[in-house]
C-alpha cells in the first residue's frame, strides 16, 4: 500500500472512530424511587475539588439528583443545561449576622426579596432561603414580632408568584461558623413555627436543617412529624462533624428518609454535608443519595 493511501486510510479510520465515540449515548441517569427528591450543594464535592460547576451538574444529573441548593443566577443556565432545578435560591438582602429581625434593614430586605421572588418565578424555581440573624441583645419575642412584620410585607408577592420564602433553623451551640451560628435567633423550631403562624401564608415556611435540629433539640423524626405542615425544605448533614450520612453518624438516615416520604413530602432534601478526608467525593455522593432514596 502506498504511503499516501495508508495515511488517508488511517485518517479516515480515525475520523470514523471519533464519530463513533461521539455517537455513543451518555450513561443513563441513576433511577431513583421518586418519593424523595434530592438536591446537592457545591460543598459535597470537597474544598479542593478541581471540578467546574458544569462538571458538578453533569455528575448530579448522572447520579439522579434533582438540582442544587444555593446557586446564584449566573449559574442557572448551567443547571438548565442538565435538566436540573435551583431547589433553593440563595439569600439576598440578608446575612447570617444581619437578618430579618433588623428593622433598620427591612426596606432594603423587602426590595431584595421582591426582586429575587420575581427572578425565581421567571425561572420556575420554587424557594428562596432567608435567616433570622444574630440576636445581639434582641429578645426572642421581640425578634418574632420584627420578623413577622417584615414577612407580612412580602407574603402577598410570594403568594402571587408561587415562590416560598424558607426561614432556616440553625444551631447556636457551636461558635465555629463551619459548624454553627453563634447567637442566632432562630435556633429552636418553635420560634420559627410561631413566626410562620403569625404571618399566615402558605408561602412562608421553615427550612428544616436536620443537622442543626439534631444538635439543638434531637427527636428529629418526632419534630418532623410535629412541624410537618410548616416545613417546605430540608437540609441534611451528619452529626458529628457535618460529614456523610452513613454508619459513622448518630442518626439512622434511612429511617429519617422513610419518615419524610411517608408523610407525603413533595419538596426537596438538599445534601449539605462535607466529604470526610480521604474519601472519594463522587462515591460518597452516590452512597448518600442511595441512603435517602426511600
Amino acid at each position: 500500500m502506498r504511503r499516501r493511501t495508508f495515511l488517508a486510510t488511517v485518517a479516515a479510520a480515525g475520523v470514523a472512530a471519533a464519530a463513533g465515540a461521539r455517537a455513543q449515548p451518555a450513561p443513563a441517569p441513576a433511577r431513583r424511587k421518586g418519593r424523595i427528591k434530592q438536591a446537592l450543594m457545591r460543598v459535597n464535592f470537597g474544598r479542593d475539588t478541581k471540578l467546574s460547576f458544569d462538571d458538578m451538574c453533569r455528575e448530579a444529573a448522572r447520579l439522579g439528583a434533582s438540582g442544587f441548593d444555593l446557586v446564584g443566577p449566573a449559574d442557572w443556565p448551567t443547571l438548565k443545561k442538565y435538566g436540573l432545578v435551583c431547589t433553593m435560591a440563595p439569600a439576598m438582602g440578608v446575612t447570617i449576622r444581619d437578618g430579618l429581625i433588623r428593622p433598620e434593614l427591612h426596606d432594603a430586605i423587602e426590595k431584595a426579596m421582591h426582586e429575587e421572588i420575581d427572578l425565581c418565578a421567571a425561572n420556575l424555581w420554587p424557594n428562596i432561603i432567608t435567616v433570622g440573624g444574630e440576636r445581639r441583645g434582641i429578645g426572642y419575642e421581640e425578634g418574632k414580632d420584627r420578623c413577622a412584620a417584615l414577612l407580612r410585607r412580602v407574603k402577598a408577592h410570594a403568594e402571587d408568584k408561587g415562590v416560598t420564602i424558607c426561614i432556616e433553623v440553625v444551631n447556636s451551640k457551636y461558635l465555629d461558623p463551619e459548624f454553627g451560628r453563634a447567637d442566632a435567633i432562630f435556633d429552636r423550631l418553635e420560634w420559627g413555627a410561631d413566626v410562620c403562624r403569625r404571618v399566615e401564608s402558605p408561602r412562608v415556611k421553615i427550612l428544616f436543617d436536620i443537622y442543626h435540629v439534631q444538635i439543638m433539640e434531637g427527636d428529629v423524626c418526632a419534630n418532623i412529624r410535629k412541624y410537618f405542615p410548616l416545613i417546605a425544605h430540608f437540609h441534611a448533614a451528619g452529626v458529628p462533624g457535618r460529614h456523610e450520612l452513613d454508619e459513622t453518624q448518630e442518626l439512622n438516615w434511612r429511617f429519617v428518609a422513610q419518615t419524610i416520604a411517608e408523610l407525603g413530602f413533595a419538596g426537596y432534601i438538599a445534601h449539605e454535608y462535607r466529604p470526610s478526608p480521604g474519601r472519594d467525593p463522587i462515591e460518597s455522593l452516590r452512597r448518600c443519595l442511595d441512603i435517602l432514596d426511600a
